[in-house]
């Protein structure tokens, strides 16, 4: 007879009064057989050109293996930044539709920019550990809107409740390489070892992700698997071991127009181009190498060094996941993708900087000064990011950047590998592709439905198509005619071989952008604008664009810089809504975004409880080497430090601290001309005070710890530097803004640092 338990679990055996009188029955393992196990492996502002196989002189010959041995893309596509091209990825749905139309760090308010993944759209991962596939993520998530990323969650926008298993990275838009903000599943981790012990963030998390496969295939081994592995590299800050800097040492010398050159050349013998192929011009800022002084010369090629040695690194990391999957005999079986997820970035500037928070701040690097420090580049004493013209060359042959809807920021390399699923091994697929596509070719390759409704949700529609028929046919046509791009401002379309894109200037009309015309099929480099001569296409791709906007959640149209600023952190109930902040000692790391605000000074009040055997130790410490400030106490003295990028501002106490209960406060007033005085109190006595010379609107990306540090701000110590003493309260009061001329000042400051999560 049928039987179904109270549980409300449909019985397919036979239930009778007793055991012998019945039959047992167990339900489906629900473990797949013979479905290929998939890798997605994404690197971080690394341009059309950078891998070896798409034409550059740095050394990946990991990812050239994958390629010789697989396919490589040249007309892929993705957003122009990091969150949103990730949100495509995983969704298979545009990122206006899934309210990601920036990163993760923004919501402005509307619908398209929420900085999280709407339960209407089921992640891949999602999808896949439903049909049975074990789910494993690693690296960058940015995702989550940041506020919400602190051990207070909320979490349902956390990996593991987006669809994956297990997750070890970090959940902002970057880290530092050395002295990385980890999480493990649902809570904040320290990493396990320093810089001085040879610890860097990219073996880890390819460490982790070796780990969590090795379970699975010992333990499981007929169940498929899904990793999705998300590199910090090659975002700021470009970091890598020593060795692998030394390497690098004089190798673009020759500057960047001789070597755009040679890279452009060589994308032609390797056929990623074709031969009638025009090289872009130099964008507008970026001047000859030859116009540039000496110490300008020596400063950007050390800083490209480093971006080199970076990726050179990680394509070492990618080596080392193949080898293990070749080691279980999973490699065969594997579907392995890589890719990129925007161009090469502009946020460096024209000449590079030492610290990528200059940038976000409005501050021209002092070149001159910065090569007194040159062998600190891609060190932890160091957030480099590239000047223009490097970052061009990395786009090659290209122009414009990351941000933009130009080829610069929207054409990736993308490189498939699957042994038991290629035939045609070493060739190019130059077929129209886009980052909403690999969700659709993944389930098409494992046989996967998407669903329609997912746990009580009706879903939309994946609006990419899959390119699995493109897989074994070098001829075959796009898979859809049309695709939206819209970025900041700047927008494009592509239809049947043609794109219309417009560079947009913030703060003016968006009626009046001009728009360019050209026919891919001919002008891979967008360089013979047809506008002019063919008016009426332009026209009917404008309305088309306009017609897209519509049906995928674009509207409205923002390019304010307040819009940038318009948070998530600022929702009430989350941890930065706030003007007053009380914590209880010991507290999880707290995020950036979580932080109160240092752009427009604050009080910090500290009641703690000094041993008697005294002791030194991190009382508050946010940020790193590179800037940040620390609340201390150094032989016995309280000091404070802010460290406005290595320009020190320390005021210390002139006695020792003495055992027992005190009050330790910092206060940070803000003067004008963005200066701040600063006044050091025991116990409401004055110890010290000083002046930083300039307050800073982005302070760090790395957030803040009590009792103990993740990341020294200076020389003085070294994590963790634990205090022995009892720690009460910390009390934070940010200064209310005073006026409009304020607030137009911290709009500007917060939109440069929502910018730079990218």
């Amino acid at each position: 007879m049928s039987y179904r338990h109270p549980s409300g679990e449909a019985f397919g055996g036979h239930i009778g009064r007793t055991v012998g009188e019945s039959e047992p029955w167990w339900p489906d393992t629900g473990i797949p057989r013979g479905k290929p196990n998939v890798v997605l492996i994404v690197l971080d502002d690394t341009g059309y050109s950078h891998f070896g196989c798409y034409g550059s002189s740095i050394a990946t010959p990991n990812i050239d293996r994958l390629a010789a041995n697989g396919l490589r893309y040249t007309n892929f596509h993705t957003t122009a930044l990091c969150s949103p091209t990730r949100a495509c990825l995983l969704t298979g749905r545009n990122h206006h539709a899934v309210g990601m139309r920036g990163i993760s760090n923004m919501d402005t308010g509307f619908p398209n920019m929420r900085g999280f993944l709407p339960k209407t759209a089921a992640t891949l991962a999602d999808v896949l550990r439903e049909a049975g596939y074990g789910t494993y993520a690693a690296g960058k998530w940015h995702l989550t809107p940041m506020s919400e990323c602190t051990a207070a969650g909320p979490f349902h926008n956390w990996p593991l409740q987006r669809g994956f298993d297990r997750f070890y990275g970090f959940m902002q838009g970057e880290t530092d390489q050395f002295y990385p903000e980890l999480t493990r599943d649902n809570h904040h981790v320290e990493a396990p070892a320093l810089p001085e012990d040879g610890y860097h963030v990219s073996e880890d998390i390819v460490d982790r992700s070796i780990g969590f496969l090795r379970d699975q295939v010992s333990l499981v081994p007929e169940r498929p698997f899904f990793l999705y592995l998300a590199f910090g590299a090659t975002h700021s800050p470009h970091q890598a071991p020593q060795e692998y800097l030394d390497k690098y040492r004089g190798s673009f010398d020759a500057g960047w127009d001789a070597v755009r050159q040679e890279w452009f050349a060589r994308q032609k013998r390797l056929g990623v181009i074709s031969e009638s192929t025009d090289l872009a011009p130099l964008n507008p800022g970026v001047r000859p190498w030859d116009e540039l002084s000496e110490n300008e010369q020596r400063f950007a090629a050390r800083l490209t060094e480093a971006f080199a040695a970076q990726l050179d690194h990680t394509d070492v990391q990618i080596g080392r996941l193949v080898r293990f999957l070749e080691e279980v005999g999973h490699l065969d079986d594997t579907l392995l993708i890589v890719m990129s997820d925007n161009g090469a970035s502009q946020e460096g500037g024209p000449t590079g900087v030492f610290d990528e928070m200059r940038w976000f701040n409005g501050m021209a690097e002092n070149v001159d000064e910065a090569v007194k420090r040159l062998d600190d580049i891609g060190g932890p004493d160091s957030h480099s990011n590239v000047p223009w013209g490097w970052s061009q060359v990395g786009n090659t042959p290209l122009k414009w950047y990351k941000q933009n809807t130009h080829g610069g920021g929207v054409r990736d390399p993308l490189v498939f590998h699957w042994p038991g699923g290629l035939t045609d091994t070493g060739s190019m697929r130059r077929v129209f592709c886009h980052a909403i596509d690999i969700m659709p070719t993944v389930l098409e390759l494992t046989g996967t439905e998407a669903p329609a409704e997912f746990r009580g949700v009706e879903q939309m529609p994946l609006h990419g198509a899959s390119l699995a028929g493109s897989l074994a046919a070098p001829d075959a046509s796009p898979a859809r005619s049309v695709q939206y791009f819209e970025m900041l401002g700047h927008r494009g379309i592509w239809h049947d071989g043609w794109k219309a894109v417009t560079h947009h200037d913030r703060g003016t009309a968006f009626d009046d952008d001009r728009w360019e015309l050209y026919h891919l099929e001919e002008d891979f480099s967008e360089t013979n604008d047809l506008a002019e001569q063919q008016p009426e296409r332009l026209a009917r791709m404008i309305d088309l664009w306009w017609e897209e906007a519509e049906k995928h959640g674009v509207l409205p149209l923002d390019d304010r810089a307040a819009a940038q600023a318009f948070r998530a952190a600022r929702r009430p109930g989350l941890p930065a809504s706030r003007d007053v902040f009380v914590y209880y000692p010991p507290v999880s790391h707290i995020v950036a975004d979580a932080c109160p605000s240092a752009a427009r000074g604050w009080t910090t009040e500290v009641t703690l409880e000094h041993p008697a055997s005294g002791g030194d130790g991190a009382l508050v410490n946010r940020g790193t080497k590179n800037s940040g400030f620390a609340l201390y106490i150094r032989e016995g003295r309280v000091h404070f430090d802010y460290n406005g990028f290595h320009d020190h501002t320390v005021v210390a106490a002139p006695s020792v601290l003495r055992a027992g209960e005190h009050v330790v406060s910092v206060e940070v007033a803000r003067l004008a001309g963005r200066r701040a005085a600063v006044r050091l109190n025991v116990d409401g006595e004055l110890q010290a005070e000083g002046e930083i010379p300039l307050l800073l609107g982005m302070l760090s990306s790395t957030g803040m710890d009590f009792g103990r540090c993740m990341a020294p701000v200076n020389r003085d110590y070294h994590p963790p530097f634990a205090y022995p003493g009892k720690i009460r309260t910390v009390r934070f009061e940010v200064a209310a803004r005073r006026t409009e001329q304020d607030r137009r000042e911290e709009a500007e400051r917060e939109a440069r640092a929502a910018m730079t999560r990218q």
